[in-house]
């Protein structure tokens, strides 16, 4: 069973879409470079913040469910959307920097480099989006 959102223009290049199971709101905006004020995620902001995000939540549930007491809270990660400057408008590189929270056993770090580059998003995201992805360990 898939999961259910709905989405309303609000105008003013902007929309509204709800996440059905716990009514949550996100708000869009066109960015200022395509005509909109800017004023909240763009579409393709959500596309890049979706992937750090499921990087960071997937190499969590994996290890959770392996059993390896691994925590990573506080780690984050910065994100740098690049669209295209040629042909139709896309997605053309997003840039991620992980930083990882102190105390991960080096042992366990190649498969959560491995476990973020094969998250939902990542696996997702058309294959011609460039994806450079760098693991800072504390």
């Amino acid at each position: 069973m898939g999961v259910k959102f709905s989405t309303r223009n609000l105008g003013e290049l902007r929309t509204e879409i709800t996440h059905t199971p716990s009514g949550t709101v996100i708000e869009t905006d066109a960015p200022t470079d395509n005509r909109g004020k800017g004023s909240r995620f763009s579409p393709t902001d959500l596309a890049s913040a979706s992937l750090a995000s499921c990087m960071l939540t997937t190499m969590e549930i994996v290890m959770q469910k392996d059993g390896v007491d691994l925590h990573l809270t506080g780690a984050r990660a910065a994100v740098e959307k690049i669209m295209s400057t040629e042909g139709p408008r896309r997605i053309e590189r997003i840039v991620v920097a992980l930083d990882m929270p102190p105390g991960v056993d080096p042992a366990h770090r190649p498969r959560l480099e491995r476990i973020a580059h094969t998250c939902p998003v990542a696996l997702s995201l058309n294959p011609n989006i460039q994806l450079d992805v760098t693991f800072n360990w504390a």
